[in-house]
């Protein structure tokens, strides 16, 4: 059951976890990969002969969500979407507890080291991009990042935004989920088989969540993109701009509009994409 509270609830998790992989556009293949933490659910697809491309999602989100992105970005790169370890997903966190931002950094070098990826480019969502900031900082790996409304990386979070997920948080639930999202949506097209994902994973008991000590974007030197959700509650999304490019010499950073926090990366998937490509391609 991997974690889960009943056998029922797992295999409503996997069945919606599939029903999204099955709407990639482009063949993927499942990769697991040991590493000392678990091992880790990696779908890997795009040009065998491109630049990789490293994908986090957000949290509770899953690999699964870069549907509406990976083909796309596949056409020149070789995407690598990976599970978060401890995070509702296929990977398995069997190994060495994650307790804070170092064992997150050796995590993914032992996934890269096992895929054999010396250099990337990097994008993450949410959590995922709070993940991916630190591991740039550390890392020379790291190529070019590309950061979707990053949550405690330049802007504060809502108070709003938490209130409102704290019965969800303290007491999680499918329905409180559900309601959650289908809240900062509010009207923004979050998709329904990527919510209907996130509200099944709410019966995973997830690991014990890393948010200390926050990044400090200011050592960053090589070229950033930040995206903010122009309809995001979890921040103030003109001031996550306005902070990454204070704190950042060489950082692009935008609005993407009509889209909520959690309505990412599907959510004005055609604009997000063209941006993306772009940037990594160094346009």
């Amino acid at each position: 059951m991997m974690g889960f509270r009943t056998s029922r609830s797992a295999e409503d998790f996997f069945a919606a976890y599939d029903a999204v992989l099955a709407k990639w556009p482009i063949p993927v293949d499942g990769l697991d990969v040991p590493t000392a933490f678990g091992s880790t659910r990696v779908h890997a697809c795009g040009a065998r002969d491109g630049n990789p491309l490293v994908l986090l999602h957000g949290g509770g989100a899953t690999s699964t969500t870069w549907f509406a992105n990976v083909g796309q970005l596949g056409e020149r790169h070789r995407v690598y979407a990976i599970d978060l370890i401890g995070d509702p997903g296929r990977s398995v966190a069997d190994g060495e507890a994650v307790t804070c931002v170092g064992d997150q950094i050796a995590w993914l070098d032992e996934v890269l080291d096992h895929l054999g990826v010396e250099k990337t480019d990097l994008c993450g969502h949410s959590y995922g991009a709070w993940i991916a900031l630190h591991y740039a900082i550390h890392s020379p790996r790291v190529r070019r990042l590309a950061l979707l409304d990053p949550t405690a990386c330049f802007a504060r979070w809502n108070p709003r935004y938490l209130l409102r997920a704290l019965p969800m948080l303290l007491r999680p639930s499918p329905r409180r989920t559900r309601d959650f999202l289908r809240w900062e949506a509010d009207g923004t097209g979050i998709d329904p088989d990527c919510l209907e994902l996130q509200a099944r994973g709410a019966d995973f008991p997830a690991a014990r969540l890393i948010t200390r000590p926050n990044p400090n974007p200011t050592r960053l030197t090589i070229p950033m993109l930040v995206l903010a959700a122009e309809n995001s509650k979890a921040h103030n999304a003109n001031r996550l701009i306005e902070q990454a490019e204070r704190l950042v010499s060489d950082v692009r950073a935008a609005l993407l509009p009509a889209v909520g926090h959690h309505a990412l990366p599907a959510g004005n998937a055609a604009r997000l994409n063209e941006i993306l490509v772009d940037f990594l391609d160094g346009r």
